[in-house]
């Protein structure tokens, strides 16, 4: 079972809060594009900041030239992460125009470039290969020098995909078939189109179909799409014989939702750790973005008396400070309760 890559959703802060209550058996940063990358663009690389805890932790990446895949491959390896993900499943315009993400499935024979690149990227710097050799940017190669972790060991990543069922119709089968030829280490596939975005149901069966055309490869499959439980998705699992499943949305606010059959979830439970998570929050972004932070109090602050009035005045905060001010009053009200 693992957490799901969410852009703007899964950055550090929410990450580390699902591995202290939760800890699923992966987790997967937010994209960072292959191309800006390669470009030398150090600020995106802050979605690639990570702590020990999450492991074991994959990078995501997304994009379309199959040569930046390779040497963005490097920076990976170079930070220390367990796993390379590669995302042709968002289904965001800005994304897809540019033949990133979801589109992929258009262009299979490019998606298959893409895996093999990013395996040669992995193979090469196991062997040894330098960055300076790479054809990385500078600022890419100095970023690296100063946020190396001290001890990363040479060894062949793995590298998996994340993607859905079709573009604008189901194709899982096919697409599955195409992906295979590139022996990835894993395919997670969302049971939603490109064209459905997050709307309507996902279709268990055919991620099922696609597990069935992968099975007897070395490849597993991990299915997602409207998991509300972890015995929702072990039960799933039995159903459509997939290896396992990713939760995404309904982690939002509930970082508990990886415990099998944990306690009870209190009010209080809640409160404290939307403090932690903003705290968190402060401890490694700053306040300067606070603003990204509020969706994440709505999603924790639900369900209870008064608890409008309450994200209301979240949603005006700007300080771990000012969050503890504003729940003071839901920590009151739920007292021997």
């Amino acid at each position: 079972m693992g957490l799901a890559p969410m852009d703007g959703i899964t950055d550090e802060p929410f990450r580390l809060m699902i591995a202290k209550y939760g800890k699923p058996d992966v987790i997967t940063t937010e994209f960072v594009s292959a191309e800006g990358i390669c470009h030398g663009a150090t600020k995106p690389l802050s979605a690639l900041i990570y702590n020990e805890i999450e492991r074991p932790i994959l990078a995501q990446v997304f994009g379309s030239d199959p040569q930046s895949f390779y040497k963005s491959a490097f920076v990976f390896c170079e930070l220390g992460f367990d796993g390379i993900d590669i995302n042709m499943g968002c289904p965001a315009k800005n994304i897809t125009a540019k033949g990133s993400g979801a589109s992929l499935i258009q262009t299979p024979e490019l998606a298959k470039k893409i895996t093999r690149e990013t395996m040669r990227g992995v193979s090469d710097w196991a062997k040894g290969k330098k960055i300076k050799d790479s054809g990385l940017p500078d600022t890419i190669i100095d970023y690296l020098n100063l946020h190396r972790p001290k001890m990363v060991k040479r060894k062949v990543l793995p590298v998996s995909i994340k993607t859905r069922i079709g573009y604008n119709r189901d194709c899982a089968e096919e697409w599955v078939k195409h992906l295979l030829e590139s022996k990835p280490a894993n395919i997670s596939i969302h049971g939603r189109t490109l064209k459905q975005m997050y709307t309507g149901k996902a279709d268990w069966n055919a991620i099922g179909h696609a597990a069935e055309v992968a099975r007897g490869t070395e490849t597993t499959i991990l299915g997602n799409g409207d998991i509300e439980s972890i015995e929702d998705g072990l039960a799933k699992v039995k159903e459509y014989g997939v290896d396992g499943f990713l939760i995404g949305r309904a982690a939002f606010g509930n970082p508990w939702i990886f415990q099998v059959k944990g306690p009870e979830i209190m009010l209080r439970d809640r409160i404290k750790a939307a403090i932690k998570h903003s705290e968190l929050y402060e401890e490694i972004f700053g306040n300067k973005h606070f603003v990204h932070m509020r969706k994440h109090l709505a999603w924790y602050l639900k369900g209870f008396p008064g608890a409008g009035e309450i994200r209301k005045k979240l949603m005006q905060t700007s300080s771990a400070q000012e969050v503890k001010e504003v729940l003071q009053y839901a920590h009151e009200s739920d007292k021997g309760t």
